[in-house]
C-alpha cells in the first residue's frame, strides 16, 4: 500500500488541505480499490476528546453513494495511511488547477531530442 501511494503522490497533484467541494481519491487496500469522491460536507464531532471530523462524501461510483466517514485532519489531508474495519486506506484532495508539468521548470525542462519532451497545447 505505502508504494502504490508514493506512486500516486509522484503522478497525481494533490492538495495540502482538504475542503468542501474538493474532489477525493480514496485508495484500498482489501478489496483493491481505487475511486474519487466529492466532499460534501466537514464537520466537527464533539463527541471525541481529539480532533476528529464528520466528512460527507458521494462516491462517484455507478450508482452514486453518499457516505460520511470520520477522520482526523492526518488522515482526511493525506498525512498518514489509516485502516478502516482492519484494512489500509488512503484519502487525499486532488489539485485539478495544478499539473505535474507545472512544477517543472524551464531550468530543468527536457530538450526537444529527448524522449520526455512534452509541449503544452493551450
Amino acid at each position: 500500500m505505502e508504494s502504490l501511494v508514493e506512486e500516486l503522490k509522484a503522478a497525481i497533484p494533490f492538495k495540502p488541505t482538504t475542503e468542501v467541494d474538493d474532489i477525493v481519491l480514496i485508495v484500498g487496500q482489501d478489496p483493491k480499490i481505487l475511486v474519487y469522491a466529492i466532499v460534501t460536507s466537514i464537520n466537527r464531532d464533539s463527541s471525541k476528546k481529539d480532533e476528529w471530523w464528520n466528512i460527507g462524501l458521494t462516491l462517484l461510483s455507478i450508482p452514486l453513494q453518499k457516505v460520511v466517514w470520520t477522520l482526523r485532519t492526518e488522515q482526511m489531508t493525506g498525512q498518514e495511511i489509516f485502516t478502516m474495519g482492519g484494512e489500509k486506506r488512503f484519502f487525499k484532495a486532488v489539485d485539478f488547477g495544478k499539473t505535474n508539468h507545472d512544477e517543472i521548470n524551464e531550468n530543468s525542462q527536457p530538450s526537444r531530442g529527448s524522449k520526455n519532451f512534452l509541449k503544452r497545447v493551450k
